[in-house]
């Protein structure tokens, strides 16, 4: 919380303005809208210095959503209103004193609630995001002249509703597995996937179906619950890429980066103070890399840690801050800068040593976090031409919630099972023991790539209804790690 005092005071025949407590640019210049929207609102300009004083001075204040703060104390040094205790205001101002939105508003709703404050006024376009924060009520206004009757009267006001949406029934506007002909593994491993909330990679020549299976993994995942979607609309609110009325998503989110991105843009920061990334917009979602080896590999080994611990840790000499990053992560990639290596329809061109700098570029590090290496071969013409399986995204998207409503009730999903539970929900018998010893030998396998292969077999187990890990769920999550034995090694 930030407040705002102002000190009025003669200066002679110059009238400064002058604004402490680390602001700024978009600070330091709110003082020419501000006086242009008090005297075209109506309230006039004081004809004394001006002192403003954001406090606690040693953090850095950033934006224009103190703007109306700053102009409801001056108007308050004025004599124009009275001091308001259990009030927080945010706001831009135009010139002609109206209001416009700010980034933020539900987090600002959250502090507010947090802080015990009981009332918000927002800009009108914020209202309906702010709302949804639980015990604090929130007015959206439209004009500054607006706020001075508020605060004078507020009895004549009507705090904004919370528009709540009915998560059970909405609607999926993903593309539906329908579409997609043959690749019957790759569907399975992607319903796999969903159910567990596991870590996914897909390789396999161009024009096989990497991205449109990917795209398709949306409209499987299960329906946001609220808690989730009031965490993921907070990151998309900060950031400012919150489309305009929407009060709270209500899809989760499919981010879908472009591989030049920078490591900012990924991971988050930037100049001042550190913005989300792609990473913690896909918050309860989906994180989506396709041509995986295109990214720098300085930027994909920033997603360490995210993927571990499903958080973001951003340090500056200020601070350091912390975004959430609890997502699924979909990747995609040829096996070959060519696209064909591995291809029984077509040659290869690609020598030895191109083929491994290409996938050197990926580290075993990062693919030990990524629970399913997934071949996606090319679609033989029959299938193509034939008709679909059949199975829609709906009926993928049942099973996938009725796999997820038994890991909730464990506490978490599987593919964050902790480490001192693991053998204990992912016990093996004799025969289960012996598939992933020889696995693990054969394959020559870390003790993280073990442990994410018994999370896998676990939600296999789910989704087959199964109490216990047996041997044929165990060799099918082995089986969707064989490419670290196909390429990498």
């Amino acid at each position: 919380l930030i407040d705002v005092e102002v000190d009025m005071y003669a200066s002679g025949t110059v009238r400064d303005f002058v604004t402490v407590g680390m602001p700024d640019t978009a600070v330091k210049e709110s003082r020419e809208r501000i006086k242009s929207a008090l005297i075209n609102s109506g309230f006039g300009y004081p004809s004394r210095s001006v002192t403003i004083n954001l406090a606690p001075a040693n953090v850095r204040k950033e934006g224009a959503g103190f703007d109306l703060p700053m102009a409801a104390a001056i108007l308050g040094a004025m004599g124009t209103l009275a001091k308001a205790d259990d009030y927080l205001l945010v706001g831009e101002l135009s010139l002609d004193g109206s209001l416009r939105p700010v980034r933020g508003a539900l987090s600002i709703a959250v502090c507010a609630a947090k802080k015990g404050i009981r009332n918000l006024l927002v800009p009108v376009d914020n209202a309906p995001e702010a709302a949804v924060a639980d015990g604090v009520r929130v007015f959206g206004l439209r004009h500054l002249a607006e706020v001075v009757r508020f605060l004078k009267e507020p009895h004549a006001f009507a705090a904004t509703e919370p528009a709540i949406p009915d998560f059970n029934s909405q609607s999926q506007d993903a593309p539906d597995f329908a579409d997609v002909r043959g690749q019957t593994m790759a569907k399975r491993a992607l319903e796999v996937s969903a159910a567990g909330n596991h870590n996914v990679l897909l390789i396999g020549p161009p024009g096989s179906g990497k991205t449109m299976l990917a795209r398709r993994l949306a409209g499987i995942l299960p329906k946001l619950t609220f808690r989730e979607a009031l965490e993921a609309t907070q990151v998309h609110s900060v950031a400012g890429v919150l489309p305009p009325g929407i009060g709270i998503l209500r899809q989760r989110p499919f981010r879908a980066p472009h591989h030049s991105i920078s490591d900012a843009g990924l991971i988050g920061g930037g100049i001042g103070i550190p913005r989300p990334g792609e990473v913690s917009l896909a918050h309860q979602g989906v994180l989506f890399l396709d041509e995986l080896p295109e990214f720098p590999r300085h930027v994909l080994e920033q997603l360490r840690q995210p993927l571990e611990e499903g958080t973001v840790m951003i340090a500056r000499s200020s601070g350091t801050i912390t975004f959430p990053a609890r997502l699924m992560l979909v990747s995609a990639m040829n096996p070959c800068p060519c696209g064909y290596y591995g291809d029984s329809t077509r040659e290869c061109r690609c020598t030895p040593g191109i083929i491994q700098r290409y996938l050197a570029k990926v580290s075993g590090p990062l693919l030990d976090r990524i629970d399913m290496h997934i071949e996606v071969p090319a679609v033989a013409f029959k299938e193509l031409r034939g008709k679909s399986d059949g199975v829609t995204s709906a009926e993928i998207r049942a099973r996938v919630e009725a796999t997820r409503e038994v890991q909730r009730a464990r506490g978490f999903y599987n593919s964050e099972i902790p480490h001192s539970q693991l053998r204990k929900l992912c016990a093996l018998d004799e025969q289960g023991e012996k598939t992933l010893e020889m696995a693990v030998r054969r394959m020559n396998l870390s003790a993280r790539a073990h442990d994410r292969i018994l999370r896998v077999a676990r939600t296999i187990a789910d989704l087959d209804h199964a109490d216990k890990v047996s041997a044929k769920h165990l060799a099918e999550a082995v089986q969707f790690r064989n490419l670290d034995r196909n390429y990498w090694n």
